[in-house]
């Protein structure tokens, strides 16, 4: 089920918003779609103990499902300090710090895109509002001495 990059973007961001509401680290998103068949883009983060990367594996299931984006798979091995979230074209990979390190999954990707997350999230500013100026109604015109009549 091949997504339109707008869409798969969509996606990522709904994971960016979620995984920044709780307080992900290190949150970088990679474009792989000229690298990998399988996906296009991997969302990666950092959470700071298991049960913050619980919480941010939960987080981001419900934002996919809130926008009805299919689960294909999850690998949460127990207290490994790597969770992944398979959603089609679009991986989240949840580490602890160790495990970030240990993985590199920035050096692994090194060709890959990134995508800039705060861009990404940025809320376009609001464009002020063109007032118009209602058009004024004629003023009735002063007569001039010609007009004056006597």
């Amino acid at each position: 089920m091949k997504l339109k990059k707008s869409e798969s973007l969509a996606l990522v961001k709904l994971c960016c918003r979620a995984l920044e509401d709780k307080k992900a680290e290190d949150l970088r998103v990679m474009d792989v779609s000229e690298q990998s068949s399988i996906t296009d883009f991997l969302v990666l983060a950092t959470g700071t103990s298991s049960p913050h990367l619980r919480a941010l594996r939960i987080e981001v299931e419900k934002a996919l499902d809130s926008a009805n984006a299919p689960i294909v798979g999850m690998e949460i091995p127990q207290d490994s300090g790597w969770m992944v979230i398979d959603a089609f074209d679009v991986m989240v990979h949840l580490f602890t710090t160790d495990q970030r390190e240990r993985y590199a999954l920035e050096n692994l990707w090194k060709d890959a895109t990134e995508v800039s997350v705060s861009k990404l999230l940025a809320v376009p500013k609001k464009q002020k509002p063109t007032v118009r100026k209602k058009a004024e109604p004629e003023k009735p015109k002063k007569p001039t001495k010609s007009r004056i009549k006597k």
